[in-house]
């Protein structure tokens, strides 16, 4: 089956790909062809009996729950290429021709909304709403209509229709960005996205700049104001009003996710009853059966499922690595098909994807058919390719051509291969899926020659009750860790020990931070972390890493520089205290 049909597809069949009629009639027994009812001697309670049982057997063979058919040998992912371990491709493919377009018609993203366009017609495309209030739809008519005309009113104002015209965005995330975006792409002109996040180069005012906008006492109207609001406490809000089917989503929230079910069940019966139903559940998983509709779903998880809006189909997290742990209870709980990826914006976004059938955890799955990966030596971090390790690469239709007008940068990016080098640590595993180690320049080496990975360690800290945030420090000598607690829970988890004070109070109290060291010892114990990743001293932080504070990126990934930065005092005074 091609790849594409196979895509598409994605219904249940049989655990041989025989249909439903088939399996019925290989339960039949061979029976003889002059065999009739009348033969028997059976009284009509019996003939009634024989008839319900007939039929409560034909529903369970028509209603029973079917394993995802994965569309590939799970143990044989991905493929060596020309003989060289290092280096795989997909399994989907049938030979080292990677996949270039999914549809012939769509080459582009102008062609991608515009198949959206003739597939939905007037049906929602872009979807808004102030706080409080109902959501308000734009049709993908009147998208494509803005699009145009705004495209053509910067032709009119000297802008020219082809690829070196430069627009640029500066704007919160609204539809009117994506109208903006489509735009621009209407009439062959580049995108230059803009955001405040980012910081502003200094660009001293020239004697003719505007300076001030005045509203004198011979202003007329209403002076309008615009808000926006992008509280991602929000989030669940807008998730029940919408009910989606696909939820893209960071790792960071779906640990919240964890966090809160796991926080809202405080009677030990409950969680036990938690823990069995999930344990039941991870046995059909394991079975390839991914459902929403068994009696664990109906007791146990339909309140879970129905915090998400209760339509959930998909969900694909990437941008850092996720706590096996935490995927395989939410694969459990939602009853949903949820993948994991890995990529860049380099190599427009993914280049692998777990497959479907396979839900096991702590990988992020096979090469997409559109790239090649391979992996290349570190000898000073004793990661060599023979061994299956070291800097992830990629090749293929998906990676960029270089960075616009810097040549020095694209050329420490893409070697004279074209292989792109993505200062990743990956590791094949057997099965011929890639698990992360961490990035190259985020690994730092104790004194006694271990290595340690500051994001594992800080996925693991983050499924700590009272933690929200983490952010894992070191040298060669020593690591330490700054903690933001979560303020929902954490005054409460600290009365439930015996200690009462405020927030800010809890944070400088060293019997809490004791208490907490003591919670995230033995979350780490239970994770695997040998001794010598355990942290052994930290600062609770009082104020939430975020985008607005310059902690975050926009995409919700710590920005360690601006963090080392930010905590360098702190840093320096655990320092002076402890050692590893």
């Amino acid at each position: 089956m091609q790849f594409q049909d196979w895509l598409r597809s994605l219904r249940f069949t049989g655990g041989d790909g025989t249909s439903e009629m088939d399996n019925l009639k290989t339960l039949l027994p061979s029976m003889p062809s002059s065999f009739s009812l009348s033969s028997l001697s059976l009284s009509p309670s019996s003939i009634i009996g024989l008839g319900a049982l007939a039929s409560l057997t034909t529903y369970w063979l028509v209603t029973r729950p079917r394993p995802i058919q994965p569309p590939c040998d799970l143990q044989a992912q991905s493929i060596s290429v020309q003989g060289d371990q290092s280096c795989r491709r997909s399994a989907l493919l049938t030979d080292d021709n990677l996949l270039e377009f999914y549809y012939e018609d769509t080459k582009t993203v102008y062609d991608m909304f515009q198949r959206g366009l003739r597939i939905a017609g007037n049906g929602p495309c872009l979807g808004f709403r102030k706080p409080g209030e109902p959501y308000q739809w734009i049709a993908y008519t009147e998208v494509a209509e803005r699009a145009q005309v705004l495209g053509s009113g910067l032709l009119a104002k000297g802008c020219k229709p082809n690829p070196q015209q430069f627009v640029g965005i500066f704007a919160q995330n609204r539809p009117e960005w994506v109208i903006a975006e489509l735009a621009c792409y209407t009439f062959s002109m580049a995108l230059v996205p803009l955001y405040d996040t980012l910081g502003l180069d200094a660009m001293p005012p020239k004697p003719q700049d505007l300076a001030v906008v005045c509203f004198t006492s011979g202003t007329t109207g209403t002076n309008q104001v615009g808000f926006y609001q992008g509280d991602i406490s929000l989030l669940m809000d807008d998730i029940k009003t919408l009910k989606p089917t696909f939820f893209p989503v960071v790792p960071r929230l779906l640990n919240r996710i964890y966090d809160k079910i796991l926080g809202s069940v405080t009677s030990p019966l409950k969680r036990a009853f938690l823990h069995y139903a999930v344990r039941r559940k991870q046995a059909e998983l394991s079975s390839g059966v991914v459902r929403n509709n068994s009696m664990w779903d109906r007791l146990i998880f339909n309140k879970i499922q129905a915090s998400l809006g209760g339509n959930l189909r998909f969900i694909l997290t990437a941008s850092a690595p996720i706590s096996p742990t935490v995927l395989s209870f939410l694969r459990a709980t939602l009853g949903c098909l949820i993948f994991e990826g890995y990529g860049q914006t380099e190599c427009t976004a993914g280049c692998t994807f777990s497959m479907p059938g396979d839900w096991s955890a702590g990988h992020v799955g096979a090469p997409l058919p559109c790239a090649m990966v391979k992996l290349t030596d570190i000898p000073d971090m004793n990661y060599y390719a023979k061994n299956g390790e070291g800097e992830i690469c990629i090749r293929g239709h998906s990676v960029f051509r270089g960075y616009l007008k810097d040549e020095e940068r694209t050329g420490e990016a893409l070697d004279a291969d074209g292989w792109l080098h993505t200062g990743d640590v990956g590791q094949w595993l057997p099965n011929g899926t890639l698990r992360i180690v961490d990035r190259k320049k985020h690994i730092f080496k104790l004194s006694q020659g271990e290595y340690i990975a500051p994001e594992k360690i800080e996925n693991v800290y983050t499924r700590c009750v009272p933690v929200l945030q983490v952010f894992v420090h070191g040298d060669s000598l020593q690591s330490c860790v700054s903690l933001f607690p979560d303020p929902e829970v954490f005054v409460d988890w600290a009365k439930e020990r015996g200690i009462v004070g405020s927030y800010e109070e809890l944070c400088q109290n060293p019997d809490v931070k004791k208490a907490v060291l003591e919670d995230m010892t033995a979350v780490g114990k239970e994770a695997g972390l040998k001794s010598f990743e355990q942290v052994k001293d930290f600062y609770l932080h009082p104020e939430m890493f975020s985008v607005s504070n310059g902690l975050l990126t926009p995409t919700l990934k710590s920005k360690r520089v601006d963090l080392r930065r930010v905590f360098s005092e702190q840093i320096a005074q655990l320092y002076s205290k402890s050692s590893i």
